[in-house]
């Protein structure tokens, strides 16, 4: 067997190959690209001579990308090693705190070489899912630009146009964007009338309370306010009037990328199961979907999906000192999704309801609970997803009246 460490960068990748014993074979620096690849394949091939594909087992710190999907599509076996894991690896070969990019594949070859067996190869997930884990995260990159865009608006307002703020509760909500784009300055918003406003917020798409909506933005815009000088107010305003158009444009790519994200998974085997759960709707099942996978083989059991999920808590225990606690290391996205599910989950299931109930009255606390109710979740959802039924609440609730699992602090 021949074992590669991958250390990759933008532009190349240094990789080391050892030999079952850990002797050192060769040490090279590749291109990223077809020709890095092939540069490889042609490594391998002179070390490997008439051995299987399978035999070469390789370690890097990514589980995406052309370059890794080369390496699965070649047949070896590819292990994706946290960087945190390697951190520590690295401790045991150099305790000056000295670091390369040759000895970081050093550390990944000797890691897949021996311990291998603690950490997941890269799932063989369909080529679907893999479209709905770009979709997904693309769009919640988005949503979170838009949230950042969000807060400097804010952050602008409140420095020469507070009047704005009292009046929409959504800064980057349709109502607001529609209004500040035509009132971008605290004095154009008082000359606004209140036809103007009412066919503002028209375009915007408000189809009810139009007038009376209207009539309150004007009254809140007209408000007394201190006053910047003209032109640091003008300079304020081209500042607004930047930053409405992006808001606006990146909602309406929201909204594309939401579409074909729903297309994408609507089209999924999974798709059926995963909508039947409590608290998933189209959007977070999509994000359960992209960040689990849909490789069957990829967790042993119920257990491994809720460690992967970073829902499970873990112990430290010490002596006489015992203590559990959340997971941090982990996939954050995926963490988010199902705590975001669990919370939907209490109006939608009575089980799951009175399971974090039956928490709350234990003296944990309103997260402690959520966490608890979504580490539960994931075992139904395993559950459901490996004798592809799709959820029943009787099924999943046979007792809520012990909660069986600990809750991290």
């Amino acid at each position: 067997m021949l074992f590669i460490g991958d250390d990759w960068a933008e532009a190349h990748h240094d990789v080391e190959i050892q030999d079952e014993a850990g002797r050192r074979l060769t040490r090279r620096r590749l291109p990223e690209g077809v020709a890095g690849m092939a540069g490889l394949h042609a490594l391998v091939a002179d070390l490997l001579g008439d051995g299987e594909p399978g035999e070469v087992v390789v370690g890097i710190e990514t589980d995406r990308g052309p370059w890794v999907q080369a390496l699965v599509a070649a047949g070896y076996r590819v292990y994706a090693i946290n960087p945190l894991s390697v951190a520590r690896y690295r401790e045991r070969h150099v305790v000056s705190g000295a670091k390369s990019d040759a000895g970081d594949a050093h550390v990944l070859a000797d890691l897949v070489r021996t311990d291998r067996q603690h950490h997941r190869p890269i799932a063989g997930d369909s080529d679907l899912a893999e479209a709905v884990k770009v979709l997904a995260r693309a769009h919640q990159n988005l949503i979170w630009s838009r949230r950042r865009q969000a807060n400097m608006l804010r952050s602008t307002l409140r420095e020469f146009y507070p009047a704005a703020l009292a009046a929409f509760d959504e800064i980057a909500g349709r109502d607001a964007l529609a209004v500040l784009q035509i009132a971008p300055t605290p004095a154009l918003g008082r000359a606004l009338s209140r036809a103007k406003i009412a066919a503002a917020l028209r375009r915007a798409g408000r189809q009810r309370n139009i007038d009376a909506r209207a009539d309150q933005i004007q009254a809140v815009l007209r408000n007394d306010q201190l006053a910047a000088l003209p032109a640091v107010e003008l300079a304020f305003g081209h500042t607004v009037t930047a930053l409405v158009r992006v808001l606006a444009e990146l909602s309406r790519q929201i909204d594309t990328l939401e579409g074909e994200l729903v297309a994408h998974f609507d089209r999924h085997p999974d798709a059926e199961i995963l909508r039947s759960q409590p608290g998933l709707g189209a959007i977070l099942a999509a994000r359960v979907l992209a960040e689990f996978g849909d490789d069957p083989t990829r967790f042993a059991d119920a257990r491994a999906r809720r460690n992967y999920a970073a829902t499970s808590p873990i112990t430290r225990a010490s002596g006489t000192r015992r203590v559990v606690l959340t997971r941090v290391a982990c996939n954050k996205r995926l963490r988010d999704a199902l705590y975001l599910q669990a919370f939907a989950a209490l109006t939608s299931s009575p089980g799951a309801r009175a399971y974090y109930d039956t928490h709350r009255a234990r003296g944990h606390t309103h997260h402690q609970a959520l966490r608890a109710l979504a580490n539960r979740l994931v075992g139904v959802l395993h559950g459901c997803l490996r004798h592809r039924q799709t959820y029943n609440e009787t099924t999943a609730w046979p007792d809520t009246t012990e909660p069986r699992l600990p809750t991290a602090a």
